[in-house]
């Protein structure tokens, strides 16, 4: 524990992050930094080599701070200061906080152009900066020169430098790289960097690259593997800055669209598994040449990398046969965390690299739920945090501090737009935002690539490219709650068909009747097995997360956080009208985006987290749905609009929900049962 600042001590306010403490004088300004939190890059160890610790005095009195800061009150510059500025630009007034000192009251600021890898937010990724603490780090270091005297190897001397001018314990080297030892040492004058893994559970710590002189580049990878979609980013280990982002479809859909077909392949086919890993690894490798492309980045700078993914992607990119996940009991190959080189899966990055996949929660909630946990932190709060990914097999966490509890849902791909008469994956020219008048029951909708509305002037001209091709997931949500909220469908989720005489939109089909959604070709429809298929999937995951709440004890839930690319553009508020989630507070519903891919960022960047995340999973409790007597109830009960029993009073004082309205299935009021009184009354007669 720190000793308690002393008073008289000079004060010292770092710009802009704010961060203020007191410091004895003699305090070198990087360590000062350092001690508060403050991120200022240095690889050289202090040696004054790589000028990534610029640093600049502000001159003044500072009123709103109560200091009073000179440039009197830093050291003066020493001999490896004046070192560097005689080889390399030192802009006046820059100096190097490795070697400064405070002397006195200072407001230091860190410009970020000084910075090589200064945080940048990006679009692709979620911006939040992430405490560094990697487990691969750059390390220079000044090798002795080999004496007759004390006959120790290079490799033996270098061990010992890093050893003493680092702090590591045992150390080892990479086989790969003893060949290339000696003359990397006199390529770089017996300066060299050492790219150093040091995992906290590991005894010890491992040379798995090295460059002759000072290297200032180290990158790592965060890839989220979905069995739809796979999304990487390439990020500076040095700043935790994300360089680049890519996308692209998971290959092995060709195989089948959802996970069990994947698994059925498998089983079917003798080299499904082989056919599958290759072709989802190689997809991979494609994503890593464009953001190392995008990022101007060589592959061998490449040294670590992180991967979630649902159990069965988690298996397949590993190259296990994922046959005993497609019946109970469900079982993993492996659950806990996996450790390798990413060689072994020939991602062909640097030859040292390595691979780190986040542990299972249970046969159908995996790595990725893992990494959604760590990055939303249901374990780190006292509010009761629902986590759901929606997905043809949703996953879904429920906790706080105290307990985490989850489980899987089997959703089907209805959510996907799949197994919907109109129904598509989310594409341009998809319909994914409805509206429907109370008065005329007319509607109207948006398409993904156009902000217009389809009864704004100028929204044909602005499909004309796209078209209006079919509906997706958030749009069959959207177009079902707002036929419930004005009165087309029943709480039972029937489609009243004495609303025909009031708008032509409802048309007869057989026994059943459907609502037009669009009149022009392509025609879309929406029907009686399109409702039921939403009821299905939607009732899947409410009594899925029913039944967690009971584990729990709670009637209800106070944060609730749509997780995945699907969750995204789900409306918190149709969601809850349709029953998808239980009742809470809208504005405390928010979607995540790709919450798995910011806790493989999170886990790449800080070793800490990783050893959070496999605590947190060994204390989440696993619950499998097939095997408890309730679900069944809970199932049969969310098929209600938005649920036959569960109140939602949060929501309605929000949202006008509908009077309760019962028809039979052919779309028709169903009689109304007699009361007691009224049976007894017609006995008597």
């Amino acid at each position: 524990m720190n000793a308690p600042p002393n008073m008289s001590d000079p004060l010292v306010l770092f710009m802009p992050s704010g961060k203020r403490g007191r410091f004895p004088k003699g305090t070198t300004v990087l360590d000062a930094a350092r001690q508060l939190g403050v991120y200022v890059e240095s690889v050289c160890g202090g040696r004054a080599t790589c000028g990534r610790c610029q640093i600049e005095v502000q001159e003044g009195h500072f009123a709103k701070h109560k200091i009073s800061s000179a440039k009197e009150h830093i050291s003066s510059p020493g001999p490896r200061e004046a070192r560097y500025a005689e080889k390399r630009e030192l802009l006046p007034g820059r100096r190097l906080s490795c070697s400064a000192t405070i002397e006195g009251d200072l407001v230091v600021d860190v410009p970020q152009d000084a910075i090589i890898n200064a945080q940048v937010v990006r679009k692709d990724a979620d911006s939040r900066v992430i405490e560094r603490h990697p487990a691969v780090n750059l390390r220079y270091v000044e090798v002795p020169e080999p004496d007759m005297h004390h006959p120790l190897g290079d490799v033996d001397r270098l061990k010992v430098q890093l050893q003493k001018d680092w702090g590591y314990d045992r150390l080892e080297v990479e086989l790969h790289l003893l060949p290339e030892v000696q003359k990397i040492l006199r390529e770089g004058e017996w300066a060299v960097t050492a790219a150093v893994h040091h995992d906290q559970d590991e005894d010890a710590a491992r040379i798995i690259a090295l460059w002759p002189g000072l290297k200032n580049e180290a990158y790592g990878l965060a890839c989220d593997i979905g069995s739809t979609t796979i999304a990487m980013h390439l990020v500076s280990l040095l700043s935790g800055r994300v360089v680049a982002s890519a996308g692209a479809s998971n290959p092995q859909i060709r195989f089948g669209e959802d996970l069990m077909s994947r698994v059925s392949y498998v089983m079917m086919n003798p080299d499904g598994r082989q056919a599958m890993t290759k072709a989802v690894r190689l997809e991979i490798s494609k994503l890593v040449d464009r953001v190392a492309t995008e990022g101007g980045v060589e592959r061998a700078d490449i040294l670590d990398a992180v991967f979630v993914g649902n159990p069965i992607m988690h298996h397949l990119f590993l190259g296990i046969d994922p046959t005993e996940l497609g019946g109970a009991p469900f079982a993993l190959a492996v659950s806990g965390a996996v450790k390798a080189r990413t060689d072994d899966l020939r991602l062909a990055l640097n030859p040292g690299a390595r691979l780190y996949m986040l542990p299972c929660i249970a046969g159908h909630v995996g790595a990725d739920a893992a990494a959604v946990t760590l990055s939303e932190g249901p374990h780190r709060q006292d509010r009761m945090m629902l986590i759901v990914d929606v997905g043809t097999n949703a996953e879904i966490v429920l906790g706080n501090r105290q307990r985490v509890v989850a489980a899987s849902s089997p959703t089907g791909p209805a959510f996907e737009g799949a197994e919907i008469s109109s129904g598509q994956r989310a594409a341009p020219g998809a319909i994914e935002r409805v509206r429907i008048d109370r008065a005329t029951l007319e509607p109207r909708f948006r398409v993904i690539g156009s902000e217009l509305w389809s009864d704004d002037p100028g929204f044909a001209e602005a499909v004309a490219t796209t078209g209006v091709t079919g509906i997706c997931g958030s749009g069959i949500i959207e177009v079902v709650a707002e036929m419930y909220l004005c009165g087309l469908i029943s709480e039972d989720g029937v489609i009243d068909g004495a609303l025909a005489a009031r708008s032509p939109r409802i048309i007869e089909q057989g026994r059943t009747f459907s609502y037009v959604l669009r009149e022009e070709e392509p025609r879309i429809t929406v029907t009686q097995n399109d409702v039921r298929a939403i009821q299905l999937a939607k009732a899947a995951l409410y009594a899925g997360t029913r039944l967690l709440m009971e584990k729990q004890g709670i009637e209800t839930v106070d944060v609730i956080r749509f997780a995945g690319a699907f969750g995204s553009f789900i409306d918190p508020t149709y969601a809850m009208v349709l029953g998808l989630i239980p009742d809470c507070e809208l504005e405390n519903v928010s979607a995540v985006g790709n919450a798995a891919g910011t806790g493989a960022r999170m886990a790449l960047l800080n070793r800490n987290h990783r050893r959070e995340i496999e605590e947190t999973v060994r204390r989440i409790e696993k619950i499998e749905t097939a095997l408890e007597p309730k679900f069944q109830e809970h199932f049969v009960h969310a098929m209600a609009l938005p649920n036959k029993v569960d109140p939602f009073p949060k929501l309605s004082r929000q949202v006008e929900l509908p009077r309760r309205k019962v028809l039979a299935e052919g779309g028709t009021q169903a009689p109304r049962r007699r009361s007691r009184e009224e049976r007894e009354a017609r006995r008597r007669r």
